[in-house]
C-alpha cells in the first residue's frame, strides 16, 4: 500500500463528443420582403426549418436575421431600410471559420447596399431560397446618378444617369431633369429588347448659391408595374469661390503631379505649378502657397508671406537648404547635417486641429529628408510622427502651426507619390489619400477663424431611412471637450413642425440618429446647452423608398451564388427538396472528437483533507476527556 501511495500511477480517461455540422439560417428581414407581401411565407419556412427533427437531428441550427448588418434571430420585423446580403455571407463565414456550416439563405435576392454578392468569396455551401415574384415585368429604372457635390455659381456641371429596360417589347420614354418643378432638362429614350441600357450626360448651369435640389424621372410605361425607381433626387452644393493653390518648387519630383491631382480631385480647388526660377507673380491671387524643398531663391516669397501673414504648406526633402530655413524665423528649424534618413510615419490618434482617420500611415513607404532633430517654437500639433526603422519617435513627420491667425503646414520628408501609389494599392481606389489631403489644404486654405463646433451630415437621404448626424465640440483652447451637451433642433419646412434630439458621447466625437421622419425639406440647428455656440443645416428626405425599387425576386443572381459555392438554389415551396438535399449530402458530417485525459489513481488533496479530518477528531475526543 505504501508503494502504490509513493508510485500513485496514472489513469488514462478516453471521452468521445459528437460535434454536428452548423446550419446557418439567415433570414432577410427588409422592407423588400412585406413589399413583395412575403413576410409571412418567409417566417413560415423558417419555422419549418426550426422545428423539423430531422434537422436538427443531424444539424447544430443557427438563427439569423440581416439587413444591413447580421444579427441573432430574436423577432422578425421586415423594417430594415437596407439590405446587405454580402457583408451577412462574410460574417456568417467568419463565425465558422473551421466548421461545417451550410447556410440557407431566405431572401428575395434585392441588395441595395455592400459589394455584390454574386461574387462573394464563401467556404460554406449557400443554399438560397426565392421569396418574391420572379415573373419579368416591363420596366423602366434609374440605376444609377452620378453628379459632384459641388460645383461654382454661373459655372455648368456634369450629371450622368445610367438609364434601364427590362423587357421584351421596343418602348419609348421621356426622360427630365426638374428643378422646384421646372424642366432644367429632357431627352427621348428609346428601348428594346436587344437595347436595354442608356446613359444621359447633360451638364446643367448653377445659377444660385447654396444647396439646390433636382429630380431625374423617367416616364412610367404604360402597364409598368413599378415606378418608384423610375424617379431619383439629387443635391448640388453652389458655391461662389473656388481655392487657388499655389505650388513653388526648386526641383522637378513626382510628387508635384501627386499633390495636383490629389488637390484637385475636389473641383472647388484648383492648383498652379511654377519653378522658383520662373514665378514673378504676386500671391494675392492664392488662398495657400505651397512651398515644395525650399532653398534661398525663395527669399522674396518668404517675406511676402511674413508681410501679408499668408497661410503656407512647406515640404521639405533632400534638396532642403535648412540653413536658408532656420534664418527665416518661421517657428521651426532643423539641426541638419549632410545625410538623408527614410522617415516612417506614426499616426497620432490625439491629434485635434481637424478630423481625420488613420488611413493606414504605418504601413506607407517611409519619406526622404535630411537627417536631423526638428525644433518647433510655435503653438503645434503633430498629425504624424518620425517612425526610423521600426524605432517610434516624438519628433514631427507631419504638423500644423497657427501663429496670429496665420496657418502653415509643415511635412519633413519627400516622397508622397508612394503613399498615394501604396493608399490605391490597398483600396484600389485613392479616395482615402485624396481625402486626407483634402482635410489637409482644406484646414490651411481658409482664412475662416476656427470654429469650435463642426458637423458632419449628408443633403439628402431615402424615406424611412436613419439620419445620422455627428459634431466635434473644443474649448476654448480648441480640445475636445467631452463635457458638454449638444441638442439638435429640426424643423419640417412645410409644416415647421420642431422636434428636438440629444447628442451621445461616442469616442471622439457627438452622434445622434433620428428615425422615422416625414419625406420633406428639413432645417436644423446643432446648439451646445450653456454656450452661445449654434451650427445650421439643412436636408431632403425624399420620397422614393430604396428597398422598394424592385419589381421582382432575382433568382438569377442566386443562381449563380448558388453554383458558385457549390449549394443549390430552391424555390419557398421546395421545403421538401431542400431537406433532402441536407439530408442526403455526405459533405455534412458529424465529427467525432476524442479528449484523453488524465488523472492519477491516488488524489493527494482527499487523502490529506481526511487525514487532516481525522487529527482533528483525535484533538477533540483528548481534549474532551482531559488527556490533552
Amino acid at each position: 500500500m505504501l508503494i502504490l501511495l509513493l508510485i500513485n500511477p496514472v489513469i488514462k480517461n478516453k471521452e468521445l463528443k459528437n460535434i454536428k455540422p452548423v446550419l446557418s439560417i439567415l433570414v432577410d428581414n427588409s422592407k423588400s420582403i412585406s413589399f413583395f407581401k412575403e413576410d409571412k411565407n418567409i417566417e413560415a419556412f423558417a419555422n419549418k426549418i426550426k422545428e423539423d427533427k430531422s434537422i436538427n437531428e443531424k444539424f447544430d441550427v443557427h438563427n439569423f436575421t440581416f439587413g444591413s448588418q447580421l444579427n441573432d434571430l430574436d423577432s422578425l420585423s421586415f423594417m430594415e431600410a437596407e439590405t446587405n446580403i454580402s457583408k451577412s455571407i462574410v460574417s456568417v463565414n467568419q463565425l465558422y471559420t473551421n466548421t461545417i456550416a451550410p447556410v440557407i439563405l431566405l431572401t428575395d435576392g434585392n441588395q441595395t447596399i455592400g459589394n455584390d454578392y454574386e461574387f462573394v468569396n464563401s467556404k460554406q455551401k449557400i443554399y438560397p431560397i426565392v421569396f418574391g415574384d420572379t415573373t419579368q415585368y416591363k420596366d423602366l429604372k434609374i440605376t444609377q446618378l452620378n453628379v459632384n457635390k459641388y460645383s461654382y455659381i454661373k459655372n455648368k456641371f456634369p450629371v450622368e444617369v445610367l438609364l434601364n429596360y427590362e423587357g421584351k417589347e421596343t418602348v419609348s420614354s421621356q426622360f427630365t431633369i426638374t428643378k422646384k418643378g421646372k424642366t432644367v432638362f429632357t431627352k427621348r429614350i428609346n428601348f428594346s429588347e436587344t437595347d436595354k441600357s442608356k446613359t444621359i450626360t447633360t451638364n446643367l448651369v448653377s445659377t444660385n448659391e447654396g444647396l439646390q435640389y433636382y429630380t431625374a424621372s423617367i416616364r412610367k410605361l404604360q402597364g409598368e408595374k413599378n415606378i418608384k425607381n423610375n424617379t431619383k433626387s439629387f443635391s448640388v452644393e453652389v458655391i461662389d469661390e473656388q481655392t487657388k493653390v499655389l505650388i513653388l518648387t526648386s526641383v522637378l519630383h513626382p510628387d508635384l503631379g501627386v499633390l495636383k491631382k490629389s488637390i484637385e480631385s475636389n473641383k472647388q480647388r484648383s492648383v498652379s505649378i511654377f519653378n522658383i526660377d520662373n514665378f514673378k507673380i504676386q500671391l494675392n491671387d492664392y488662398q495657400l502657397v505651397v512651398l515644395y524643398q525650399p532653398n534661398n531663391k525663395f527669399n522674396s516669397v518668404l517675406n511676402q508671406i511674413k508681410t501679408k501673414n499668408s497661410n503656407y504648406f512647406l515640404i521639405s526633402g533632400a534638396n532642403t537648404d535648412w540653413n536658408f530655413i532656420n534664418k527665416q524665423q518661421l517657428g521651426i528649424t532643423k539641426k541638419a547635417i549632410n545625410q538623408t534618413e527614410n522617415y516612417g510615419a506614426t499616426f497620432n490618434a490625439s491629434f485635434l486641429t481637424f478630423l481625420q482617420k488613420d488611413i493606414g500611415f504605418n504601413q506607407f513607404p517611409p519619406l526622404k529628408d535630411v537627417f536631423g532633430e526638428v525644433v518647433v517654437s510655435k503653438e503645434s500639433q503633430t498629425l504624424l510622427y518620425q517612425n526610423i526603422k521600426g524605432l517610434q519617435t516624438k519628433q514631427p513627420l507631419l504638423a500644423t502651426l497657427e501663429s496670429n491667425d496665420q496657418k502653415i503646414g509643415v511635412l519633413f520628408g519627400e516622397g508622397l507619390w508612394k503613399w498615394r501609389a501604396a493608399s490605391f494599392l490597398s483600396n484600389n481606389s485613392f479616395e482615402d489619400f485624396d481625402e486626407f489631403m483634402g482635410n489637409f489644404i482644406q484646414y490651411l486654405a481658409s482664412n475662416k477663424k476656427r470654429s469650435r463646433l463642426e458637423l458632419n451630415a449628408e443633403s439628402i437621404y431615402p424615406a424611412n431611412s436613419t439620419i445620422e448626424i455627428s459634431a466635434f465640440y473644443t474649448d476654448k483652447n480648441y480640445l475636445f471637450d467631452a463635457r458638454a451637451s449638444l441638442e439638435i433642433t429640426i424643423t419640417n419646412s412645410e409644416t415647421k413642425q420642431r422636434i428636438k434630439f440629444p447628442f451621445s458621447l461616442v469616442n471622439n466625437s457627438y452622434q445622434t440618429e433620428i428615425e422615422n421622419l416625414t419625406s420633406g425639406d428639413y432645417s436644423y440647428s446643432v446648439s451646445v446647452i450653456g454656450q452661445d455656440i449654434k451650427k445650421h443645416g439643412k436636408f431632403k428626405i425624399t420620397k422614393s423608398q430604396i428597398e422598394e425599387q424592385f419589381t421582382n425576386a432575382d433568382a438569377k443572381k442566386l443562381l449563380q451564388l448558388a453554383n458558385k459555392t457549390e449549394g443549390k438554389l430552391f424555390y419557398n415551396n421546395e421545403f421538401n427538396q431542400l431537406k433532402k438535399s441536407l439530408l442526403e449530402n455526405k459533405a455534412f458530417y458529424t465529427l467525432q472528437k476524442s479528449t484523453v485525459k488524465e488523472q492519477n489513481l491516488i488524489d493527494w488533496k482527499w487523502i490529506l483533507c481526511i487525514v487532516i479530518a481525522l487529527l482533528s477528531v483525535e484533538w477533540f475526543i483528548r481534549k474532551y476527556y482531559g488527556k490533552i
